[in-house]
């Protein structure tokens, strides 16, 4: 019995081995007649890929990758060289947004004998030619191909894909990695280039920091050039002031939680870096002159645009009617911070409101600021009692005022002279004092501005207001209390709000108050989601060493950058160190890093509650935070960061 039944084993074994030969497909074989790779259909494929738009078409990028992982959310082209004519071997670029395996494809076009692969595009990545962008080749993982190999089929690639040349390199993988090690020394020999996977956060040449679209004239920035809402930027570095403008290109790496890329973010204009963009034909032909300039994920593009494509895309940019911001008059006293709450935003403002909310959130005690917050009263009172309603009125009915945007700065300029020069009522001016007598009487004091426009779900306002700190030695807190009101009338924050038709009259400023902080070993700024790399499970960090702000950085600053994983205790990844002589080294040491983990957790799933969010939301909070002198952690602020 049991004989017959291995004999039927064998049997039905052979006959399965028979009947898959004899079938086309069943085992790689074609199903079909032969399609020469010049015949393909587009929904087949093409033999030649001249233009980068043709990629696209043909590229797949989103998560439906089968056992290909590390392709995941990648933009690329699967292809394979048919090598049947040893004499003449052919590419088929396969579509790769209908076709993703490479088996059912090469039966369907009827070829058998091959090489294949994926060519990759990696925007960010600085191409061997030095500029932004980046095409990886790498194949199977079992493959294993000799040096002269991988030499042979990129120069096949290229004959048949131009773009290639000088922005490619070899991405190895499994036994190609094996094989690569081995022979590492002919790729340094052979004019090969080759991309690892450790090289993903290096050599970097494009950042998208917020991708949009917008029109303007393409400018280079520098600090005599008054820039207007309807100009595109170069900027060799990052200003730290910069009033609207309808995109921002930067020469230099810039920090993506600077205030400039929070307004840009919130102002949905483009903004990225690129490196040596003035020395890019695509764009130093085209200084001077109206563009069309988008950022996406997978790069630029940017060329000519028309007055009617202008007029087109402002127009639809802009509310059609007045927004009144919401101002609560009815509180008269400065009171403590930890006395108000989420909800008293339309009182103090969201800053002072967010701040005050994050005592209930249960940190860990001294990780908030002790301090008190003025109402939006005081500023309104300040501003009737001296007529400076009025007096703006006036200001804004004048023609040059409305058309001229150099007298319409030095007419706000002598607007605030007038502020910081009027008098306070008695009550308010007692009301300070008293304040003032709550701090021992050598203690500089933070006068921070929090306004009924900034902070807010969806605008953020970020840098259009200024805080100051009143020394011991100034006198009267009144006057730094002055400079915060003043600060309202700032010529780029009244251009913002003259941009989203915010009635000026209705903003109001508050002021929070509570003691400076100096000498820090660290100031960073934390978003509790990767919003730069879009990786999951991190937030992402900029940190800077001392009192140098990220928000504000000076041109010399390099801020490092880590993602901080949300779970898992001493979970983080460097990106960028802030000292590249210490490239492992983070300005946060490992307790300092799961505090900040606790307290990010904390804040983000307390926000989301407060803004009516689900879990699974699009919403991340952006955090700004401290280290002290005495190495303790302190979060000065708050807010939802602008998607």
């Amino acid at each position: 019995m049991k004989a017959l039944f291995f004999i039927l084993v064998i049997f039905i074994c052979s006959s399965a081995s028979d009947y898959a030969q004899a079938q086309p497909g069943r085992r790689g074989g074609p199903t079909g007649p032969r399609i020469e790779p010049e015949n393909l259909k587009f929904e087949l494929g093409v033999a030649k890929i001249e233009t980068r738009e043709l990629f696209e078409k043909l590229s797949y990028q989103g998560p439906e990758v089968s056992r290909d992982a590390y392709l995941a959310n990648l933009e690329f082209v699967k292809f394979i060289i048919d090598k049947a004519d040893p004499n003449n071997h052919k590419v088929y670029f396969m579509n790769t947004q209908n076709y993703r395996a490479h088996p059912p494809y090469m039966r369907l076009v009827g070829i058998e004998s091959r090489e294949r692969g994926a060519i990759t595009y990696m925007p960010r990545l600085t191409s061997p030619d030095g500029t932004p962008g980046l095409y990886i080749i790498d194949f199977q993982p079992n493959d294993s191909y000799s040096f002269e190999d991988i030499d042979r089929i990129i120069k096949i690639l290229t004959l048949q894909m131009p773009l290639l040349k000088g922005k490619v390199a070899f991405h190895p993988l499994g036994g190609n990695m094996r094989r690569y090690e081995a022979e590492i020394s002919k790729y340094k020999n052979g004019g090969v280039s080759v991309y690892l996977d450790s090289d993903i956060y290096k050599n970097i040449s494009f950042l998208p920091l917020n991708i949009a679209e917008g029109f303007g004239k393409l400018r280079v920035y520098d600090n005599e050039l008054r820039s207007s809402p309807r100009d595109i930027l170069i900027c060799p570095t990052l200003p730290n002031e910069m009033p609207r403008v309808a995109g921002v290109i930067t020469e230099a790496r810039q920090t993506p939680l600077s205030h400039v890329n929070l307004r840009a973010i919130q102002d949905k204009v483009p903004n990225a870096f690129i490196k040596d963009a003035r020395r890019l034909e695509d764009i130093s032909s085209l200084i001077g002159k109206d563009v069309f300039y988008e950022v996406t994920s997978q790069g630029y593009r940017i060329r000519s645009a028309s007055p009617t494509e202008i007029e087109k895309h402002f127009a639809a940019m802009r509310p059609v009617s007045v927004r009144y911001p919401e101002r609560d008059l009815s509180s008269k006293k400065i009171v403590p911070l930890d006395t108000a709450d989420f909800r008293d935003a339309s009182r103090y403002g969201a800053k002072a409101a967010n701040l005050a909310a994050m005592n209930k959130f249960k940190l860990k005690d001294g990780t908030l600021p002790i301090g008190f917050v003025m109402p939006f009263s005081f500023y309104d009172e300040f501003m009737k009692h001296n007529g400076l309603y009025k007096a703006f009125q006036k200001l804004s009915e004048m023609e040059q005022f409305e058309t001229d945007s150099k007298f319409r700065a030095e007419a706000l300029e002598s607007f605030q002279d007038q502020i910081n020069a009027a008098e306070m009522p008695a009550w308010m001016m007692e009301q300070i004092s008293a304040l003032q007598k709550q701090f021992p009487a050598d203690t500089p004091i933070r006068c921070r501005s929090s306004t009924n426009n900034e902070d807010l779900d969806g605008f953020s306002g970020a840098g259009l207001y200024d805080s100051f700190t009143h020394n011991p030695s100034e006198g009267h807190l009144s006057k730094s209390v002055k400079q915060v009101f003043a600060s309202l009338w700032n010529f780029r924050a009244y251009e913002e709000r003259a941009f989203f038709l915010i009635d000026h009259e209705q903003t109001a400023m508050g002021v929070l108050f509570h003691p400076n902080f100096k000498g820090e070993l660290a100031n960073g700024v934390a978003v509790t989601s990767d919003v730069l790399y879009g990786t999951e499970g991190n937030y992402y960090l900029n940190i800077q060493p001392g009192e140098d702000l990220v928000t504000n950085p000076t041109a010399e600053s390099t801020p490092e950058e880590t993602l901080l994983a949300w779970w898992a205790r001493d979970g983080q990844q460097m990106i960028r160190p802030a000292n590249p002589d210490e490239p492992e080294t983070s300005l946060l040491d490992s307790e300092l890093q799961n505090e900040l983990r606790e307290a990010l957790g904390r804040i983000h799933f307390n926000f989301e509650k407060l803004y009516g969010k689900n879990q699974g939301d699009e919403f991340a909070m952006e955090v700004e935070f401290k280290i002290t002198k005495d190495g303790k952690l302190v979060i000065k602020q708050a807010r939802p960061w602008v998607f």
